[in-house]
């Protein structure tokens, strides 16, 4: 009897009916820590931008780049994820993106120079580009698909959870420093421990991924029908019997050549036009702008009249509101679909981006450091405090975990991977482009900067309604 059909028989042993969804929940759980990662990385930034600037004297793109960098390296590292999760595991990635990203994140805490700061950023980069691929991949491998939206939307909660802590520590270090710029433990700045304080997820990542079980379709795409089986009975239950379930895996995979980013070929401009539907997803995500809010926030908010308290507090307030819709999304996807909270989303984010681009485009300017500035009245302000705490709102039940949903449930077993890491490299490289071009365009004028982001969300609904597919209660091995 050969290995394979060793292999096959334990696939056939005894199992269980039932599925296991607190077990799938701890396990998604664990895999969105990379989400954490993800979202403290993006957002720890925010508090140490204003420091960074004072200690490095940067130019404004020298400046821009140290805050966008990582986001180059997340494109690297997402490209890289997809191949070499297919060649080694799920698992191993996230291991590797755990120990990178604790390496990086001390690195650029001691940074020496502006140029050091970046490397580091950039290196930290490619693990949080890995983990994004990995986690909702993960996710959608081992989600029945029932509660699969759920199960998905846990990267996205994970992430804004950790916008959140990242910018709670920012104001925690800042406050007991006197200042982000002040010195705190050891006579380092406090800035410097902002980013050392990463290193406390990216350990538990590490740790928790090596408690976790590999993806079953992996398992079966390495022919390991055993290791597959056990996975499916202790998560999936027995309905369909597994033997069954790991068949229909098994042809949905094809042949066991060696997977590369040539399979994802095809004739819409070079690529499946499934591949163009993520990469658009991906981009459209990132084009209406939501990371303006989290890099830059509270530099703008100090920028438009608030103190740099206020402006701190405000960012927070926002982070805790991503938070709470992005649980509203959790209880809907799995019962209204991806689609229609998408076109919501946009819808409202078109609205909401509408009043933002009046507001700041309308505002009269000052001068501040050789560049003019709106200067808000106080109703402006709140106007503009309330349209873009609003915007978070639709942007959090919609495009922020649907996005991870369906990129981790749209593809077919066969390309998931690699077209989950170049969806993801392109949503990375649109996040460098809008963090790197909105200091220039707030430089002209914020209105034209809020105006750019209205019309992605008016193209982004026209995008849904023409192109993205319901995919809710499918399984995936019916995806094609």
């Amino acid at each position: 009897m050969s290995s394979t059909d060793r292999n096959r028989q334990a696939a056939q042993g005894s199992s269980r009916d039932g599925i296991a969804i607190g077990k799938i929940a701890l396990v998604a759980a664990s895999a969105a820590m990379g989400g954490f990662l993800f979202g403290f990385d993006t957002a720890v930034i925010n508090g140490a931008v204003d420091a960074i600037r004072v200690w490095s004297g940067a130019v404004s793109w020298l400046l821009g780049f140290s805050v966008a960098g990582a986001l180059l390296g997340s494109a690297i590292g997402a490209w890289f994820a997809g191949p070499l999760a297919d060649r080694y595991g799920r698992i191993a990635v996230m291991r590797i993106a755990a120990g990178i990203f604790f390496v990086s994140s001390i690195g650029t805490g001691v940074a020496w120079n502006i140029a050091a700061l970046s490397l580091f950023r950039l290196a930290g980069g490619t693990a949080i580009g890995a983990a994004s691929v990995i986690a909702p991949a993960y996710i959608a491998e081992v989600s029945p698909a029932p509660y699969r939206g759920r199960l998905g939307s846990l990267q996205q909660l994970a992430i804004v959870t950790g916008i959140f802590v990242a910018l709670l520590s920012d104001y925690a270090l800042a406050s007991a420093a006197g200042g982000a710029d002040k010195p705190l433990w050891f006579g380092m700045q406090a800035w410097r421990w902002m980013f050392i304080a990463a290193t406390i997820p990216s350990a538990i990542y590490a740790g928790l991924a090596g408690m976790i079980p590999e993806s079953p379709r992996y398992l079966v795409l390495k022919r390991r029908f055993g290791e597959a089986a056990d996975v499916l009975r202790r998560f999936v239950g027995n309905s369909p019997p597994v033997e069954e379930k790991i068949l229909e895996i098994e042809r949905s995979i094809g042949d066991q050549r060696t997977r590369s980013l040539r399979d994802l070929a095809g004739p819409a401009f070079g690529l499946l036009p499934v591949v163009w539907t993520g990469i658009l997803l991906s981009v459209f995500q990132q084009f209406v702008g939501i990371n303006v809010i989290f890099y830059y926030s509270a530099t703008l908010w100090h920028a438009v009249g608030f103190t740099q308290d206020d402006a701190l507090a405000i960012t927070v307030i926002t982070s805790v509101t991503n938070i709470a819709v992005t649980l509203v999304a959790i209880a809907l996807v799995d019962r209204l679909g991806r689609k229609p909270l998408l076109i919501i989303g946009s819808l409202g984010m078109a609205l909401t981006l509408g009043i933002m681009t009046w507001v700041f485009g309308t505002a009269p300017s000052v001068m501040v450091a050789g560049n003019a500035q709106p200067q808000l009245a106080p109703a402006a302000g709140l106007v503009a405090v309330i349209a873009a705490n609003l915007y978070v709102v639709f942007f959090g039940i919609s495009w922020g975990p649907m996005v991870w949903v369906l990129l981790g449930e749209m593809f077919n077993n066969r390309i998931r991977a690699n077209a989950l890491a170049v969806a993801a490299a392109a949503q990375w490289i649109a996040n460098y482009i809008v963090s790197q071009t909105f200091p220039t365009l707030a430089d002209i004028n914020l209105g034209l900067a809020y105006g750019t982001y209205t019309l992605m969300a008016v193209l982004s609904f026209v995008f849904v309604l023409a192109k993205v597919k319901e995919t809710r209660g499918l399984e995936l091995e019916e995806m094609t």
